[in-house]
């Protein structure tokens, strides 16, 4: 760092603070610096200023799975924000498996990050142990409803059910049905069906069943479910889908057999996804705000790192939407 700061004509604390905020150096230093750096070929030493500061600049986060849109869309914000202050984002990939997430868990505080962000509320106590005792800001993703290890940011997927049962009775169907993939692992799922057999069961003249398959959700899942459910429950009207994946075979199983849709059967999903207001009918479905969870736990780390949110664990509720479309 003193070579660059010697090249470009700067203090190293200038180069310092350029590192890791570049927005407060002027802008003939930041060339100045930009170029040396880059004649230099210097790559900054994050472990040795890790050392320094006790925390790296690191932001380690942990998704249950890599290949879900939902959680793709939260870290990119996460990332977009956590960026403009120099904090990089470590991924790591649970598969639903706290035995992985503990794992994940020990391999970041290894690293001294700046903050730990893991998803839902659900974990192993050796993971919540560590965190709580590991002196490092933990935010929690996509889920309320129970106590925090520090700070939440999601929503009450419990709700997510009952608003799509609502939404389904209130377009006067009776008989309901949950089609799930995945619920003996994916807990947030569980909590929307569990919300909406809940509501719809509560309701006078409406019947509601689940079928599930352990498998994880896609297209194919979602077409062999309701060739399932109609086996099972021949004269069901309505069915609502643990995610737009499962919806979107639902929809290609009835136009294959010949069932209309909404006229004989009502569809609903989860999520938002990017083909469902293009597939044909399009779907009626419920939006997580993925964009808004990322921007609110960016938000919270930097209040918490900058000793600007100090208080008692912080617990944000963003909601979700229900996007009413032709497939009810």
């Amino acid at each position: 760092m003193m070579d660059v700061a010697e090249r470009a004509q700067v203090s190293p604390s200038t180069v310092s603070l350029y590192l890791r905020k570049p927005d407060a150096v002027s802008a003939t230093a930041s060339r100045a610096i930009a170029e040396a750096i880059d004649a230099l070929k210097y790559v900054p030493n994050l472990m040795a200023g890790g050392l320094a500061a006790a925390s790296s600049r690191a932001v380690s986060v942990i998704v249950p799975s890599v290949r879900n849109a939902f959680f793709a869309e939260t870290v990119a914000t996460m990332q977009a924000e956590l960026g403009k202050e120099r904090l990089q984002v470590m991924l790591g990939h649970s598969e639903y498996s706290e035995r992985e997430e503990e794992n994940l868990v020990k391999m970041a505080l290894s690293w001294k990050p700046a903050a730990v962000v893991l998803t839902g509320l659900s974990h192993s106590a050796t993971t919540r142990r560590l965190l709580k005792d590991g002196n490092v800001p933990v935010l929690e993703l996509w889920e309320l409803g129970g106590e925090p290890i520090d700070m939440a940011v999601g929503f009450y997927h419990e709700q997510v059910g009952s608003t799509a049962a609502t939404h389904l009775v209130q377009r006067g169907r009776k008989r309901l049905l949950f089609l799930g993939a995945r619920l003996q692992e994916d807990r947030r799922a569980t909590l929307r069906a569990d919300g909406f057999l809940k509501t719809a069961r509560e309701t006078a003249g409406v019947s509601a069943e689940i079928v599930q398959h352990p498998a994880p959700a896609n297209a194919a899942i979602g077409a062999m479910l309701l060739a399932e459910a109609i086996r099972k429950y021949p004269d069901i009207d309505a069915v609502a889908c643990s995610n737009d994946h499962i919806a979107l075979g639902v929809i290609f199983e009835c136009q294959r057999i010949g069932v209309q849709i909404p006229e004989r059967l009502s569809v609903i999903g989860f999520g938002d996804l990017s083909f469902s207001a293009a597939c044909n009918p399009a779907l009626t479905t419920i939006r997580p705000p993925g964009d808004l969870i990322g921007t609110e736990a960016a938000r919270l780390i930097l209040d918490r790192i900058n000793e600007t949110g100090r208080a008692t664990p912080t617990v944000i509720d963003t909601r979700f939407t229900l996007l009413q479309r032709q497939s009810s």
